[in-house]
């Protein structure tokens, strides 16, 4: 598309999305095309954030746009200005529209802000500033000392949405919690035993969630391609290995998208029950771990000589009991933010439970689910049928409803723990 009608398609989509008869002002249309290009980073951007950046000359034209990719090395606005450059366009006095704020450090490559100054830009609008507290506020602080106009807030729910799983990582070095819940009307997770084999073909049940590995699917095609989604967009997935034995599932990210490095499969066994014939063993290609409290040394190393790396942990004393009333959830079990610590060591970003019922109730009833999201089926099970959740010693509130729908499933995402939260504002 040419660059003088790149404006004109993106006030058009914004006014059919929005307000038939009002446009969206200049900020928010460009900031949103800067959006556009930030989720083509997603999957090859980790561990830094997905950033976009649109470059405008003192006209108001489009001079230059671009994102980030790791590999590359480059951040969004380096791309833009080079893109600038290599069209032959002057963006002095022109504005600089940044999803993230710039830079203001010296990491694998020197700071964005000295960039766009040396440019000459007269003008950077950002949509949040930048969760890394080495940065927060300095990237800004730096371009006003420079005389240029800096702010940032426009379009940042969008922005913040898009990096979460870096805020958390950047703040507290351990991966943002996205927990997925396929179930029915009445909050089930599976059929009771022995139902599957009977009910499977008339009913069609995930495989995330049959038992005696039967393929009974619980949402229809439209929800598990949105889960595939979420695959692509973690840089881990984790279940327990009742998941395992029950389901048998391969937990690969089948959306064909690019992506920079392999899906980590993660797998919570204490007592390494792991079957070495499971489809995770059978297909581990260094993307594989399993987490165990587990002495026993000759399991370990048979799953290890088959690829799946074994790591062992001090098992929880689960004293105090403070995961539930009844129920001791945690006693002798693989301690769930160790886990968490470990995989924020080794760069995972995000993080996107698949688990059962007590792993779903575990994580929450610790408060350490970031994000709950919920894919609801217009089935009723009973209640001879697995619960999604069990003893839940606290009541989990849902605020801030996100809700679409996949086909005839409804899809349901509410943030529990903001990451941004103690990031500094404007």
């Amino acid at each position: 598309m040419r660059r003088a009608a790149i404006y004109t398609e993106l006030v058009s989509q914004s006014t059919i999305m929005n307000d038939p008869v009002k446009p969206l002002d200049p900020d928010t249309v460009w900031m949103r095309r800067a959006l556009e290009l930030a989720r083509r980073g997603i999957g090859v951007t980790a561990p830094n954030p997905a950033v976009g950046c649109v470059l405008l000359d003192r006209a108001g034209q489009l001079a230059g746009e671009g994102w980030h990719e790791y590999e590359l090395r480059d951040h969004a606005e380096i791309m833009a200005l080079r893109a600038a450059s290599r069209a032959e366009k002057d963006v002095r006095g022109g504005t600089a529209y940044v999803t993230l704020e710039p830079c203001s450090i010296t990491g694998r490559t020197p700071p964005c802000s000295n960039a766009l100054i040396e440019a000459g830009v007269g003008r950077v609008v950002a949509a949040t500033i930048d969760p890394n507290p080495a940065v927060a506020g300095r990237g800004l602080a730096a371009l006003r000392a420079a005389g240029i106009e800096a702010s940032a807030g426009v379009c940042e729910d969008e922005a913040r949405r898009l990096n979460e799983g870096f805020a958390r990582w950047i703040q507290h070095r351990r991966p943002f919690v996205l927990m997925k819940v396929a179930m029915t009307l009445d909050a089930r997770i599976a059929p009771p035993p022995g139902a599957a084999n009977d009910r499977s073909m008339a009913l069609g049940w995930t495989e995330e969630h049959h038992v005696e590995r039967a393929p009974y699917w619980i949402t229809a095609e439209a929800a598990r391609e949105a889960v595939q989604q979420l695959r692509w967009a973690a840089d881990a997935t984790l279940v327990g290995v009742d998941t395992v034995l029950a389901d048998d599932p391969w937990l690969t990210d089948r959306s064909k998208q690019r992506r920079r490095r392999p899906l980590l499969r993660v797998v919570l066994d204490s007592g390494l029950r792991m079957p070495l014939d499971a489809k995770l063993v059978k297909t581990a290609q260094n993307d594989v771990v399993v987490f165990t409290v587990s002495r026993d040394e000759a399991r370990a190393h048979e799953l290890r000589r088959r690829g799946v790396r074994v790591e062992v942990l001090e098992a929880h004393s689960g004293e105090p009991d403070t995961l539930s009333p009844t129920t001791n959830w945690s006693q002798g079990r693989v301690p769930l933010d160790k886990v968490l610590l470990q995989l924020g060591k080794e760069d995972a970003l995000m993080l996107l439970t698949e688990t059962g019922t007590r792993l779903n109730t575990a994580l929450l009833a610790a408060g350490l689910v970031d994000r709950l999201q919920l894919f609801i089926a217009p089935q009723i099970m009973g209640t001879d049928a697995v619960p999604a959740f069990r003893g839940l010693p606290q009541f989990v509130d849902l605020r801030n409803m996100e809700v679409k729908r996949h086909g005839n499933d409804l899809g349901l995402s509410s943030l529990l723990r903001d990451p941004w939260a103690e990031t500094r504002r404007e």
